[in-house]
């Protein structure tokens, strides 16, 4: 709270002297000791203002407006009060996966999550697209700005974990598996921050998170209370064949390269029960399922054992993805005849890339700095891409000759379009 007084001192003071008379945004640079450095003052209210709105229940840009129509501030410093706590993040068209590069495209799908004041926790969406609009290379990647406010940080962090959950972007690459990881991550829940955090947790690279036994057996319920219930409407089709056909209530949830055993049962209607076996026949423990989630619904919310759950669900090959609090995982349910079938299934092999040079973003090529035959070193550069105000060094990762060269400068390529081959 001191530290917090001095800036708010420094930032007045600075106001008074240049003579500002509207809403801005003095930054500071933060030591770890709470000591402080002024980096500069954005004479426009920031991105972040909302979290500040949210603290203090004001109305910054109404109050902008007012102040530049030459009304007084209907308020003192001494009146603001700072209420619970405020977590902001920013949606990003970024791909995490790939160091955070640039992601374009048409926004196929773009399902915030309800925005809403209940039980103490606030959720606030602040956004400028829509769904089936496009996020293009030449603005900022910013999709949207998600708010969550709670009584203190851990029940906003909580909140924005259930609030990334429940929001849909589709038909671009985004940073919501990363921002959903962070809100999970130890050091950041205990505030032990820095400018470094992304470098020194993730040193080799972002990747999500592994599933521990409660996450796999959460999702193990999704995805066989989602099967359960497809095959509960096949069988309720019209002007079937009579059969004797009884389908098994033992399945086998392969989860990534994890499989869990279990044994369904419940009608359309739901709820849905499901048992985790320990063995072959030894049961475990049986949970209730209970959700309104239908076939196509890119959203599973409901209650597992009596807690909410959100899963993010999207279809695939003979399963689904499921997503949920910064885990992503490829899932699928077979019988226990299935599952055996399948694990003789051979695994596809990866296309070799290592003689290529591929873009790594959707951008503009705006330079070649190799020529067809060229020998080039490692670390030297091979050419460079732009994409959203930025531009991007290719570098050469080994000693290579240059075979081929695929693109010129001024071609717009997409995402692993290849650049150039390499002998």
């Amino acid at each position: 709270e001191k530290a917090r007084r001095a800036m708010g001192e420094q930032a007045v003071a600075l106001a008074k002297t240049v003579g500002y008379d509207s809403a801005g945004t003095v930054e500071f640079v933060a030591g770890q000791d709470r000591s402080f450095y002024f980096l500069e003052m954005n004479t426009r209210l920031q991105v972040e203002h909302p979290v500040t709105e949210l603290v203090t229940g004001l109305d910054l840009v109404e109050l902008m407006i007012r102040v530049a129509a030459g009304e007084k501030l209907p308020l003192k410093q001494s009146d603001v009060r700072l209420k619970g706590w405020a977590i902001e993040s920013r949606v990003y068209a970024e791909d995490p996966f790939r160091n955070f590069l640039p992601s374009i495209g048409r926004l196929v799908r773009y399902r915030p999550p309800r925005q809403s004041t209940e039980n103490g926790i606030t959720v606030r969406n602040d956004t400028g697209v829509y769904e089936g609009g496009e996020i293009s290379i030449h603005y900022d990647p910013m999709i949207a700005k998600l708010v969550t406010h709670g009584p203190d940080r851990s029940a906003a962090i909580d909140a924005q974990a259930d609030a990334l959950d429940a929001f849909v972007v589709e038909g671009i690459q985004h940073n919501i598996p990363f921002l959903t990881a962070l809100m999970q991550h130890p050091r950041w829940r205990e505030g032990r921050l820095s400018t470094g955090f992304i470098k020194e947790e993730y040193p080799d690279g972002f990747q999500p998170l592994a599933a521990g036994k409660d996450e796999l057996e959460t999702l193990a319920a999704v995805a066989v209370t989602i099967d359960h219930l497809t095959n509960q409407r096949r069988r309720s089709i019209t002007h079937q064949m009579d059969s004797a056909v009884r389908f098994a209530s033992r399945r086998i949830v392969h989860l990534g390269p994890a499989t869990i055993e279990v044994e369904v049962a419940g009608s359309l209607e739901g709820p849905t029960y499901v048992t985790f076996m320990k063995g072959q026949d030894v049961k475990g423990r049986t949970v209730e399922v209970i959700s309104s989630w239908w076939p196509g619904s890119t959203i599973w919310s409901g209650r597992i054992g009596g807690q909410p759950v959100s899963v993010q669900v999207r279809p695939r090959l003979n399963g689904y993805e499921l997503a949920h609090r910064g885990i992503r995982i490829e899932t699928k349910v077979y019988t226990t005849r299935e599952s055996a079938l399948a694990a003789l299934m051979p695994a596809k092999q990866s296309a070799d890339t290592s003689k290529e040079l591929r873009c790594p973003m959707p951008g503009l090529v705006v330079s070649i700095a190799v020529t067809l035959g060229q020998d080039v070193k490692a670390g030297e550069p091979l050419c460079t891409v732009e994409a959203m105000k930025m531009q991007n060094i290719l570098r050469a990762e080994r000693d290579v000759t240059i075979k081929a060269l695929k693109a010129k400068q001024g071609d717009s390529l997409a995402v692993d379009a290849v650049i150039m081959e390499f002998a």
